[in-house]
């Protein structure tokens, strides 16, 4: 079994000077990956808008007006020329998400079907479809899925700040049955939602504390996006969120830390010292589900000046 952290345990790393976390977080992460290697993900959005889910930061929720289209489920044809491309761009996982509180069964063949066909093409698959039953995560896992991502978001105490629609623990349940049915978890937040730093940790400190803590955990930066209830949040501190990001890193040592949404949004001084703190995965595309992502060119650059090479 892992050692399981206390919140006290966590708050007081959290609270240790920048220097000292950045410095224990690198020491961690060489022990157990390569310093100058990061894991390229591309996400797809299969299915946009209209989600039946209140959650105050996503433009695709049908309780706001963002301007975003619903669109249907796309053909199989076109998710394989997406991924194609995405390999080509150096991508080694292929991430699938459809705005659904659930998918119904027979959205799950269909998207079974996807990833079987992705697969075939020597990417790693994941898949985002909402809330799942133990029976849907055990066709997913025969359709051959290596990762499901289910972000927890925030704390317990927060969640019902930002979404109303469902509880944290059907997260909770869901990840379980994704689990059961012998999946990679991929789960993590976002940072930024009007949270303080305790309900970061304590986000953190459920994940590292789960039977077994995820493979994956992307830590998103808020987008504010006009027409959703947080659109005038305020900006985190880029210091916090380093430091959240550092945090990751030391209570789950062998996960891939991920920088995931708001990457368009942080300098690449900041980036820098996320992938210092012990990132070693990211985003790629010109776009995350319906929110931009710095276009490849500037990722391949920020990569040559930090002399960080893509996992194979």
């Amino acid at each position: 079994m892992h050692p399981k952290w206390t919140l006290e345990q966590a708050k007081s790393i959290f609270n240790l000077p920048l220097n000292d976390i950045i410095f224990e977080a690198q020491t961690i992460h060489r022990k157990h990956f390569s310093a100058s290697k990061v894991q390229i993900s591309t996400l797809l959005s299969i299915k946009t808008g209209s989600c039946p889910e209140n959650c105050s930061y996503c433009p695709q929720s049908a309780h706001y007006q963002t301007g975003v289209k619903k669109e249907p489920l796309m053909s199989l044809d076109d998710v394989l020329k997406a991924a194609k491309k995405a390999k080509e761009s150096g991508a080694s996982r292929f991430c699938m998400g459809a705005a659904w509180r659930g998918p119904r069964d027979e959205d799950l063949e269909q998207v079974c079907a996807m990833v079987s066909e992705v697969k075939k093409l020597g990417l790693e698959t994941c898949v985002t479809l909402g809330l799942l039953t133990d029976g849907q995560a055990l066709k997913l896992k025969e359709a051959g899925l290596d990762f499901y991502n289910h972000n927890i978001d925030t704390s317990e105490d927060f969640y019902d700040k930002i979404i109303t629609t469902r509880t944290f623990q059907d997260r909770i349940d869901t990840l379980g049955y994704v689990r059961k049915a012998g999946l990679k978890v991929c789960s993590g937040g976002i940072i930024g939602m009007g949270e303080g730093n305790e309900d970061r940790i304590k986000m953190l400190v459920t994940l590292a504390n789960l039977d077994k803590p995820p493979e994956s955990v992307p830590i998103n930066k808020l987008i504010r996006i006009p027409g959703t209830p947080l659109e005038g949040q305020e900006e985190v501190d880029p210091f916090d969120f380093v430091k959240t990001i550092a945090l990751a890193r030391i209570l789950m040592p062998k996960s891939y830390i991920r920088l995931s949404a708001g990457r368009e949004q942080m300098s690449d001084e900041m980036q820098a010292l996320c992938f210092l703190a012990g990132a070693n995965s990211i985003f790629y595309g010109e776009k995350l589900l319906t929110a931009g992502n710095p276009i490849p060119e500037n990722d391949r650059l920020l990569f040559k000046r930090l002399g960080l090479e893509q996992l194979q």
